[in-house]
């Protein structure tokens, strides 16, 4: 019986089944290839070298190919299509590692072990699929958290000109998941190698490697994986959502994607709109920012949220590309030059800043002790203004309304890659609402965020994790917040604790 089923044991032959065209011409990073009648946008094609290009366009004769890669093609090379789209590796393993925008490493740790392929471009999670955001993603910084909230699966702008501290409270957000369970993608996307290196090394001195996933998509690059680069990054993080991971996304920045994209169409021969740009440029940013989700609890109760950045020039809001963004988004941060240089930081403008669902999903507690804060905020710099105008006395009201003023200055400002945990910042919001900062100066409110902390742990050790429990101001919460403060301002008065 063996040696009769050696006789039939034949070596069955591999079929490479693929179309094969050729090369028509070469336009920088642009191929227009012949001979490919069943292409269709999207698909992945490879060429003579080994170079991959992604199909952008096509008519009855010729079809338009995006190199993905430095490529020596030329006019006359053969064109290969397997009649394949575009799939990239996703897993667990990419966790801690930095890669290309085709999912290749690119921190010489070796290769990564793929557990699956995921399509780069797929539609968004349907609207049966998703449910209402209740969970807030904790920002660690106080302005935010407090003011202009974002919750788990929101789509929220970062917006300002060059150099306003964008993506560094972007990073910020990055560095306070630690221990959250919240996996982190940063995207950089055109910009200089060295402002990778630069994030790189914030995040590695914060230890968020190991919840941190990075996209590089950095000017040397190609332009086809400069394009590809905030694609891939939200490609990764469905892999996570869906396994009901909460993901935050970090796009750094999406006006040079726009830029990318209008070097792409002009070399495709389209016309040219408003700003030079194409009409579909709505389209493909719009495809980004409605895969950011917060899945219903059946499919895993996953979620994305995406903190798209964009950059202006002069303050103008009202280009093409920002207009665009703060369309299809849930709301915007403001990142004021005259608040920066003003030494204000982070330079967020509460006038332009909004968040239209993030209060939904904010702590109780938080909410109960910010209510009024943007209010009492913006009457401070009101009057601020007119005492610069008037020489003439204030009213008692007037002056105890910029001494609070004064006393939340103080406390929303925060120096960068320091995130505080939404804990500290009830306790500072709640010290602020029982009126004990007004009366004391901006050096001691200064020492106070330093060392109030201190003192909740020596003295409740056990009111931190019980506010994280209930998120909300207890009796037994308020008991132990009215003791800790009584103890730091007694230990103060006699010398002690500070």
């Amino acid at each position: 019986m063996a040696e009769e089923k050696k006789v039939f044991d034949v070596k069955r032959p591999v079929f490479d089944v693929r179309e094969v065209g050729r090369v028509k011409s070469v336009k920088e990073f642009i191929v227009t290839a012949v001979e490919l009648p069943s292409c269709v946008n999207g698909q992945i094609l490879e060429l003579a070298d080994g170079t991959k290009g992604l199909v952008m366009g096509f008519d009855q004769e010729e079809v338009q190919i995006l190199l993905l890669g430095s490529s020596s093609v030329g006019a006359g090379d053969k064109v290969f299509n397997r009649g394949k789209t575009l799939k990239l590796p996703v897993g667990e393993q990419f966790v801690g590692r930095v890669v290309d925008s085709l999912c290749r490493p690119q921190d010489s740790l070796g290769p990564i072990k793929a557990d699956d392929d995921y399509p780069v471009f797929r539609g968004s999670p349907p609207v049966l699929d998703r449910k209402p955001v209740d969970k807030t993603l904790e920002t660690g910084t106080l302005v935010l958290d407090a003011i202009i909230p974002i919750a788990k699966g929101q789509r929220q702008l970062l917006i300002g000109d060059r150099l306003t501290g964008k993506t560094s409270v972007g990073a910020d957000a990055i560095l306070n998941q630690k221990g959250k369970g919240v996996i982190c993608i940063y995207a950089c996307i055109g910009k200089p190698y060295s402002a990778l290196v630069k994030a790189m090394e914030l995040f590695r001195a914060g230890d968020a490697l190991d919840y941190l996933i990075t996209v590089s998509g950095v000017a040397s690059l190609s332009t086809g994986e400069q394009y590809l680069a905030p694609y891939t990054a939200c490609m990764l993080a469905e892999y996570f959502m869906y396994k009901g991971k909460d993901v935050l996304v970090i796009l750094d920045d999406l006006t040079k994607h726009a830029w990318i994209y209008r070097q792409i169409s002009l070399l495709l021969e389209r016309a040219p709109g408003r700003e030079a740009y194409p009409g579909d440029i709505f389209y493909v940013h719009s495809q980004l920012m409605e895969r950011a989700a917060y899945l219903k609890s059946e499919l895993g109760g996953g979620s994305m949220t995406l903190l798209p950045v964009v950059e202006i020039l002069q303050g103008d809001v009202t280009g093409y590309i920002p207009t665009n963004l703060v369309s299809m988004t849930d709301g915007q941060i403001y990142f004021s030059t005259d608040l920066f240089n003003k030494g204000f930081k982070p330079a967020i403008d509460f006038g332009l800043s909004v968040s239209r669902i993030g209060n939904k999903a904010q702590w109780p507690a938080m909410r109960q002790v910010s209510k009024n804060l943007r209010l009492d905020y913006i009457q401070y710099l009101e009057l601020l203004k007119m005492t610069q105008l008037s020489t003439a006395g204030l009213s008692k009201e007037a002056e105890a309304k910029i001494k609070k003023g004064e006393a939340i200055n103080q406390l929303i400002i925060q120096n960068k890659n320091k995130p505080i945990s939404i804990e500290e910042q009830i306790m500072y919001l709640y010290a602020l609402n029982k009126g004990i900062l007004e009366n004391i100066s901006l050096k001691e409110i200064k020492q106070f965020k330093k060392d109030f902390i201190r003192v909740v742990k020596e003295k409740e050790p056990e009111l931190i994790s019980e506010l994280r429990r209930e998120k909300k101001i207890t009796e037994s919460i308020e008991d132990m917040l009215n003791e800790c403060i009584k103890l730091y301002f007694a230990g103060k008065s006699t010398g002690e604790g500070g």
